[in-house]
């Protein structure tokens, strides 16, 4: 029996931590090229920000159901809902150093300069790693009857 036939949420956290590390280890590399006097507090902050998105997003799994709402929350809703929030949170944090980022990417007077489209960046991110998480990890409750 293979680890990812049965539902764990230990599993869905590790994928979603390891996507998360490797989505932040391609931002930890590529900064410097992107913005060359970045410091690199922020480029260490990218790595470990996108390792624990990836944590969440897998320990979130857990909740099918809105509990306030009485809705259901699918992975394909939860984890780019996720995603985006924590990268919008992110772009306070560093709102300078984004901003200069895409001024770098897109010029000074182009349509893409709101560093709050890293808003979007997170959604995308957060389907990818929701999907591989529920895929090989499972979610809903039976997560948890491995602990």
């Amino acid at each position: 029996m293979s680890m990812f036939e049965k539902p764990s949420l230990v599993t869905r956290i590790g994928i979603g931590k390891g996507i998360g590390f490797l989505v932040g280890l391609a931002g930890f590399i590529m900064l410097p090229y992107f913005l060359p006097d970045a410091d690199i507090l922020i480029r260490w902050g990218i790595l470990l920000w996108y390792t624990t998105v990836g944590g969440i997003i897998g320990m979130v799994g857990v909740f099918t159901w809105h509990p306030v709402l009485r809705m259901p929350m699918p992975w394909w809703f939860r984890a780019p809902l996720i995603g985006a929030w924590m990268n919008f949170v992110l772009v306070f944090f560093a709102y300078d150093t984004m901003e200069a980022m895409m001024i770098v990417v897109f010029g000074p007077d182009g349509a893409l300069t709101s560093p709050f489209w890293f808003s979007l960046e997170g959604a995308v991110i957060g389907l990818l790693i929701g999907y591989f998480a529920t895929r090989l990890g499972g979610e809903g409750k039976e997560t948890l009857n491995a602990l």
